[in-house]
């Protein structure tokens, strides 16, 4: 974060010479003080978004131009659950609300075994082929396909195929049923 802040300072600098702006028409056209913006381009004032979003108006460059988007690690994936050499990948969690996986799930040998909980499950196949058991049914799913389904019934899904799958999964305790939003005809 802190390489990125220092950053600024240079940024906003090179972008106003570029432009041919002084630091006076600048003041005047954003309303900030002449020592104000000298100080945040020699880097004695921090920036802050109240300083810096005027500035890129006056000048007429994207904010991103000035301020660069702070390199990210990406989560560490967690352990293999499940026994099955599942690697569940957590992708959100909102406090009290659904649970969203990202579910890498091998081919699997052995013989289904299914499960049953409180709550409300939906998958999202991305690549592979999945294989569901849902109580009595037993089916595949292809990328693009997605099912919903009371956790209450017995359930197990694993790879079907050479190959493993690879599926979202949205997982609500409470029992909360997916809102689906359609275009209206």
């Amino acid at each position: 974060m802190d390489a990125v802040i220092e950053q600024i300072a240079p940024r906003l600098r090179h972008a106003r010479e570029k432009k041919g702006v002084t630091l006076a028409r600048l003041a005047r056209a954003t309303g900030i003080s002449t020592s104000t913006l000298s100080r945040l381009e020699s880097g004695m004032r921090k920036p802050s978004l109240e300083l810096v979003l005027p500035i890129t108006a006056a000048l007429g460059v994207p904010l991103g131009d000035i301020v660069a988007a702070p390199r990210t690690r990406p989560p560490l994936p967690s352990a293999p659950a499940g026994g099955e050499g599942r690697l569940l990948i957590p992708l959100a969690r909102r406090g009290g609300g659904p649970r969203a996986e990202k579910m890498v799930i091998p081919v699997h040998d052995g013989r289904p075994h299914l499960r049953t909980h409180e709550g409300q499950a939906w998958v999202y196949v991305l690549t592979g082929r999945l294989r569901v058991r849902l109580g009595e049914r037993d089916f595949t799913m292809t990328p693009g396909e997605a099912a919903e389904f009371d956790c209450r019934v017995p359930h197990w899904f694993g790879a079907a195929g050479r190959g493993g799958a690879e599926v979202l999964s949205l997982f609500g305790s409470r029992g909360e049923r997916i809102r689906l939003r359609t275009p209206r005809s």
